[in-house]
């Protein structure tokens, strides 16, 4: 395995911006690549528990992932117009399984070099050296073939569709909570989650320490907590049903001003996975309420009640055949914040993943869980049993003309510059090049931008938004 890909780039800082342009950076991954592919020839399964001489139940794995990005046109306010950047994820997780007992722990290293300095990237982009996993666990039968498992400690997770809790994917650091969490799974599918934590705020948070990959601990506080449960019946309309429901605490701290967020937000959602041959469909749904700040200024000490929501509507078909074409339509609403309501409207996505629903993320995300209406199609097909082709068109529109649209920062709090924000194409192509070691993921995205990220009075005059990226995955 080569050490250089663990090894910070020598990018130089002080370099001009304009010359850590793609060419560099892709030169750089080309390397990666090769040294890679190399690498994976030589390697078998158990690789690093060999070379550790580890004891029967101890599993130790990783991944680096090594992508290059680039963005043109840029849609937020005060961002660089244009932007590039090289970002390596790095993840090592061990667990010693000594039968009902579990410990484990798990090291991700979040890094970015090359961004403008006023880049759009942030803690989504840096969390370098962060011990996101480190727990105890205890898996026991329930009788009827059911099996449960508690786990304590710092640790990461996956609820339902992740719409609202994920182990993030895409995006080069991932959500984190320390606290207990409970998971029973029934013979026949049926599964339930309980859990209390303390989301980990990611650190550092401030420019100059994103810029530096400044090693930073993580920290939680029960001045923020999160807590709740889900509870998903298998067998119901040919496919899963889900209930469940989330709360959120948050209060000001010495150091830390919040919206002193209380909220609420029960959902459901019915789901049928894609076949061959076969309609499925994922209908969610969740509401929110409780009372919050519209500000974290220390100034402003005003709750107000919250009342907003969510919907996510897609129904598709597989198709047989070799290539295996699925065809779906996608309907997204999401509520926005309106000006004359007593109430707070802006859904919050509390610690979601996007990228599924609504393109990349990284240096573009433009379009997030809130203030957005939004609908269209995807096209899938597998040309072979070792790549996969997606491609997606989705129009946008605002929920409320007076909210910044999604995930962009462009407002207009007079309303009038329209609710329409635009057209959005993505393409992706994903490639395994040697099974279980080394693949590749790369994608492009449009933003044919509307009125509304034209005329706002803070919309960059900019042109369309083009995207691209390009990921090299290596796991050990």
């Amino acid at each position: 395995m080569p050490a250089c890909l663990f090894a910070p780039v020598p990018f130089d800082r002080n370099a001009s911006p304009r010359r850590m342009r793609a060419p560099v950076l892709l030169g750089i991954l080309g390397g990666g690549v090769l040294l890679a592919g190399q690498g994976a020839v030589a390697r078998a399964d158990g690789l690093l528990e060999t070379a550790v001489g580890a004891p029967e139940g101890l599993t130790i794995k990783g991944e680096v992932r090594a992508r290059v990005e680039g963005i043109d046109g840029q849609f937020r306010p005060n961002a660089a117009q244009d932007d590039a950047m090289f970002s390596l994820k790095t993840t090592l997780q061990v667990e010693y399984d000594g039968g009902p007992w579990r410990i484990g722990g798990e090291l991700w290293d979040g890094r970015a070099y090359g961004e403008k300095s006023n880049s759009s990237a942030g803690t989504g982009e840096v969390d370098a050296m962060e011990m996101v996993q480190a727990y105890v666990g205890l898996d026991f039968g329930m009788g009827g073939g059911s099996k449960a498992q508690v786990t304590a400690g710092r640790f990461t997770m996956n609820l339902g569709s992740r719409r609202l809790v994920a182990r993030q994917a895409f995006r080069n650091t991932t959500n984190a909570f320390t606290g207990v969490n409970f998971q029973w799974k029934g013979r026949g599918g049926d599964q339930l989650t309980l859990l209390w934590a303390m989301p980990q705020l990611r650190l550092p948070d401030d420019i100059e320490g994103i810029h530096d990959n400044s090693v930073k601990r993580d920290k939680e506080t029960s001045d923020l907590q999160f807590y709740g449960g889900s509870l998903t019946k298998a067998g119901v309309l040919g496919g899963s049903l889900e209930i469940y429901g989330y709360g959120l605490a948050e209060r000001d701290s010495a150091n830390r001003p919040t919206r002193n967020r209380y909220i609420f937000t029960p959902g459901l959602r019915a789901y049928r996975a894609p076949k061959a041959g076969r309609v499925d469909y994922d209908v969610e749904g969740a509401y929110q309420f409780g009372r919050t700040r519209a500000t974290t200024a220390p100034t402003d000490l005003t709750d107000l009640d919250v009342s907003a929501y969510f919907i996510h509507a897609e129904a598709g078909r597989t198709f047989s055949g070799g290539w295996q074409p699925r065809l779906s339509f996608d309907f997204d609403i999401a509520s926005g914040d309106r000006s004359k309501a007593k109430t707070y409207n802006r859904f919050d996505t509390l610690f979601g993943a996007r990228r599924f629903d609504f393109g990349p993320t990284g240096l573009y995300g433009a379009v997030g869980r809130f203030n957005t209406i939004s609908g269209g199609a995807r096209f899938e097909v597998k040309p072979d049993g070792k790549s996969d082709v997606m491609m997606m068109y989705r129009a946008l529109w605002l929920d409320s003309k007076t909210d910044s649209f999604s995930n962009t920062g462009v407002r207009d709090s007079s309303g009038a510059s329209g609710a329409f924000a635009g057209n959005q194409f993505e393409a992706r192509y994903r490639r395994t090049l040697i099974p279980d070691v080394l693949r590749v993921d790369t994608g492009v995205a449009y933003l044919a931008k509307g009125r509304f990220l034209k005329d706002a009075p803070n919309a960059p005059q900019t042109g369309d938004t083009k995207y691209g990226y390009i990921d090299l995955y290596f796991d050990f």
